[in-house]
């Protein structure tokens, strides 16, 4: 069996993955809500012998995506991007996400377009725990493309 076929028989690893907003990396724990869809749309025509509608695709809809990632000292890049809101203005990004091979070559690629973030939240606090601080956002975004390279 030749190598590239080796190579292609084993699922991608998901814990190996880049973002990029706005052309800068940020590095994140963990991302969620990559969803996409497409809502039925229901027709009938009065002459029909069926008593069942005809179901066409409609409108699509995408979900927000949640990343979350370690709080660092100096470091308030979501929390700039989120004051940017200002009645009905915001800096909209693309936001890519790459899946990455074991050489680090993004493999599958998610883009957001038009990204801009709808909530921040900020770590919990316990003097009891010994978690690392994690924050997280949530971003609102228009299209979603997905690439495979």
């Amino acid at each position: 069996m030749s190598g590239e076929t080796q190579n292609n028989i084993w699922p991608l690893p998901k814990f190996y993955f880049s973002v990029q907003i706005g052309g800068s990396t940020v590095s994140f724990q963990e991302v969620s809500g990559l969803d996409s869809e497409a809502r039925p749309i229901e027709y009938r025509h009065g002459d029909s012998p069926s008593f069942y509608p005809i179901k066409m695709p409609g409108l699509g809809k995408v979900g927000n995506v949640t990343m979350r990632k370690g709080i660092f000292v100096n470091d308030n890049t979501l929390w700039n991007w989120f004051n940017q809101i200002k009645m009905n203005t915001i800096q909209r990004q693309t936001v890519v996400i790459n899946l990455l091979d074991e050489t680090g070559a993004p493999k599958i690629v998610w883009t957001l377009n038009n990204a801009w973030p709808t909530k921040i939240t900020g770590t919990d606090l316990k003097s009891e725990g010994n978690e690392v601080a994690v924050e997280s956002v949530e971003v609102a975004y228009e299209t979603l493309v997905v690439a495979t390279q």
